[in-house]
């Protein structure tokens, strides 16, 4: 048996229950996996409330790092006692202990803590693919202006660190000054602050006007239009999340319109749909990690039985950095 947040429908904080689900032994290429620390996400609350739809009844959680506890046939990267970690489907990491597809789960080197392992990848490796693997037509060299919203945030603060690390101008922006001096403490060339500021004004005066060759928004809705503004001719719009809520539909003559703009929506399940693509990834992550070029930054922990609050200081954008519940 393990403990798991389940919801029955899609809702608010309320709807997750904690309660006893069984687990049995894993099948061909399957894993069983006993968590030692859990990470908390955005796209939690998007499966929770319904903006991602799911089955319901629905094991919530997307992240978490453990120990192998048993292996299913055809499993040869993995055996009982290794440490793990993952950033996969199916969901279902708020829990204990839980089977999972062999191919999606990765050995967590031993310098990484449980902790840090659970925190760091559904993040590490979306900044992993956002620098390294969605890059404007021209691409991105030393020197080059990106803007990164929500910059104080788990990606965000990992970006900062990595985009400086690749001789990148980091533009963030965030909700606080406080959050933006955080953003700056950890590698941003550049933080604006979006309530008291222009984003878009700032933007074009740090950059001489030119605008930057990428944006990597994860808010969404709130600043979609202005983000446009900020590119420069042929520049990439890489939406990959919504806090704010869904962009609406657009025109798609208004990109040739704003400088032959080209725009993606990106999801790290696809990047990672194959073992190999996985592990390359997870390699390139731990190895920035254990240079010390990027800090994990683990600002809030909960316990499991504490998860509707984890939500709901998540969506009140009360979190900084990194968020694990811990069992």
């Amino acid at each position: 048996m393990s403990k798991a947040i389940v919801i029955d429908k899609n809702g608010g904080p309320e709807e997750m229950k904690l309660v006893d689900v069984q687990v049995g032994e894993p099948g061909p290429g399957e894993i069983r996996i006993r968590h030692k620390a859990i990470g908390l996400n955005f796209i939690d609350v998007y499966q929770r409330s319904g903006l991602y739809a799911l089955p319901m009844p629905l094991k919530l959680g997307m992240e978490a790092s453990g120990i192998v506890e048993a292996v299913g046939a055809g499993v040869t990267h993995l055996q009982a006692g290794d440490r793990a970690a993952y950033a996969a489907n199916p969901p279902g990491s708020y829990s204990e202990l839980r089977l999972m597809p062999g191919r999606n789960v990765c050995k967590l080197p031993d310098a990484i803590s449980f902790e840090t392992g659970a925190a760091m990848m559904l993040k590490g490796m979306t900044a992993q693919y956002l620098l390294k693997r969605t890059l404007p037509v021209e691409g991105l060299k030393a020197g080059d202006f990106v803007l990164f919203h929500a910059a104080a945030g788990g990606v965000g603060l990992i970006a900062c660190q990595w985009a400086k690390a690749l001789g990148l101008q980091l533009i963030g922006t965030a909700g606080s000054d406080a959050k933006c001096a955080l953003a700056k403490a950890h590698g941003a060339a550049h933080a604006i602050n979006y309530v008291t500021e222009d984003f878009l004004a700032r933007v074009k005066d740090i950059t001489g006007g030119k605008g930057v060759k990428v944006v990597y928004d994860s808010v969404g809705k709130d600043t979609w239009d202005k983000s446009l503004d900020c590119l420069m001719p042929f520049g990439l719009m890489a939406s990959f999340g919504n806090a704010s809520g869904p962009v609406p539909p657009f025109a798609p003559g208004l990109l040739g319109a704003k400088g032959s703009l080209y725009v993606t929506r990106q999801t790290l399940f696809t990047h990672i749909a194959t073992r190999e693509t996985n592990q390359a990834m997870m390699d390139d992550l731990c190895a920035v990690v254990q240079s010390g070029a990027v800090k994990i930054l683990i600002e809030q922990t909960y316990p499991l039985d504490q998860v509707q609050q984890a939500h709901r200081d998540l969506e009140a954008r009360k979190t900084t950095g990194c968020t694990i519940i811990t069992l």
